[in-house]
């Protein structure tokens, strides 16, 4: 009888938890990249942040969209791909807004501290999507071209998706070609530090998050 007394209790603590628990998996995937955005935005700097973690997160999560197709698994985690996309894409867009204003402020000064006045103002030649130039891929000089690479990739990735649909290791593949694919998040960002001889830019609160905040 005492236990029964307590069920008006209970039954709302648990689904509070349950409500916390989804909103973790849901939101905590991003999470590190907050504070990467505001520094970003703040230091007008990409120098530290390589957008190819992007690219990895963004190929990783429109793949397990696909695998949910196949085989249905937790609404949070669906959720979770979802948000994840559109956050890199907001990274994205900011680290080429960024990344073309500090291409332009260097011309401009180098302009008006020239001498001669027949020097002519040189531009860096803007790069697209359809350029189809291996050497500038991911390097594009505006945010749509970024979205039609995704959208592309979307595109195909889901037509060959619904023509296997009904084959289970296709499925499977795909799956584990998610969970693959989003464990090397982290290489191109060590890489640019690799490259760059330093981890400025980078926080370590960012390194802790990505791997005891995401729930999967």
């Amino acid at each position: 009888m005492e236990a029964d007394g307590w069920e008006w209790l209970v039954a709302p603590i648990q689904k509070l938890i349950s409500w916390s628990a989804s909103a973790a998996i849901v939101f905590g995937g991003v999470v590190p990249y907050i504070p990467q955005y505001r520094d970003i935005k703040r230091t007008q700097n990409t120098e530290g942040f390589s957008t190819y973690v992007c690219l990895v997160l963004l190929v990783a999560n429109i793949l397990r969209i696909l695998f949910w197709l196949g085989r249905h698994f937790e609404s949070p985690l669906l959720l979770q791909s979802i948000i994840m996309i559109s956050t890199m894409l907001l990274m994205l867009k900011l680290c080429t807004e960024v990344r073309v204003t500090n291409e332009l402020n260097i011309k401009r000064r180098s302009f008006s501290a020239a001498d001669s006045k027949d020097e002519e103002i040189k531009t860096p030649p803007k790069r697209s999507f359809l350029d189809f130039d291996l050497n500038y891929f991911w390097h594009w000089s505006k945010f749509a071209d970024y979205v039609q690479c995704v959208l592309a990739f979307t595109g195909v990735t889901g037509y060959i998706t619904y023509l296997f649909l009904d084959s289970i290791i296709f499925v499977e593949t795909l799956g584990f070609l998610a969970v693959f694919i989003e464990a090397m998040q982290g290489i191109p960002q060590l890489y640019r530090n690799y490259q760059n001889r330093s981890t400025e830019g980078m926080r370590v609160m960012d390194i802790y998050l990505e791997n005891h905040v995401i729930v999967k």
